[in-house]
């Protein structure tokens, strides 16, 4: 239990009437990539507000990072990196701009941020863009760059919110190239995606529906449980038989 970096137990949120999420109980060990899946409204962003400090549980317990969500939200901030769902990054600074900026926002000194820029340039093949807008980036290199700066201040876990939704095969890819990196650098990846063939590169998976996390297991084991080809015909399995 000590070696998980998130766990969770019979977490809910309502909203008035409306249960968002329904007594979610999982854990997610250090430096594994995590799988959030479910369809749009299943509550999957609820959750992970509430992981990150930013929504308050109605009911229910979880620790990330081994800090208690209603009590310690400060102290997660600063161990965490996030990247939402809409692009985070500021379209009318430079790629040097942002990174400059939001290494101040985690804290960073003028020498780590110089450090750190000089990196993070070089490993994305940015050197020659530092200068430019980000609004003038194409939309695979702005994701890969807001990514990059999520984890700038190396944290131990990382939420990421949908972050490849309408970018090209091809580009999800090398963005899943950098999750692996930085998950084999010990980082944890929380991760949620509608793609069900990204759900194949995940370490473990869960599927929320209605709120509830109607299945857990690794890829290969949810396949064989539910006797399906593809990560997308189980999910189709679940989906329908939630009446």
């Amino acid at each position: 239990m000590n070696n998980n970096a998130i766990v969770t137990k019979d977490l809910t949120k309502r909203f008035g009437d409306f249960t968002a999420t329904n007594a979610i109980t999982f854990e997610v060990g250090q430096g594994e990539i995590f799988g959030f899946l479910g369809a749009n409204g299943a509550g999957k962003t609820t959750a992970m507000r509430m992981l990150c400090g930013l929504l308050k549980p109605s009911s229910g317990e979880a620790k990330v990072a081994g800090y208690d969500i209603y009590t310690q939200t400060e102290q997660i901030k600063k161990r965490i990196g996030y990247m939402s769902q809409k692009f985070s990054l500021y379209e009318d600074l430079t790629v040097k701009e942002n990174i400059r900026f939001y290494g101040g926002i985690y804290g960073l000194s003028n020498r780590q941020i110089k450090e750190k820029t000089r990196q993070l340039l070089a490993r994305l093949q940015l050197e020659k863009e530092a200068g430019h807008l980000v609004s003038s980036l194409p939309l695979g290199w702005k994701q890969k760059l807001s990514f990059s700066i999520a984890v700038l201040h190396d944290p131990s876990i990382v939420f990421l919110d949908e972050p490849t939704g309408g970018v090209d095969p091809i580009t999800r890819r090398q963005f899943w190239d950098l999750i692996y990196e930085s998950a084999d650098k010990g980082v944890t990846i929380f991760v949620t995606t509608h793609y069900m063939d990204e759900a194949e590169y995940c370490n473990r998976i869960s599927i929320m529906v209605d709120g509830k996390i109607k299945a857990l297991d690794t890829p290969s084991g949810l396949k064989k449980q539910y006797n399906a080809g593809s990560m997308n015909d189980v999910f189709l399995q679940l989906a329908r038989a939630k009446s």
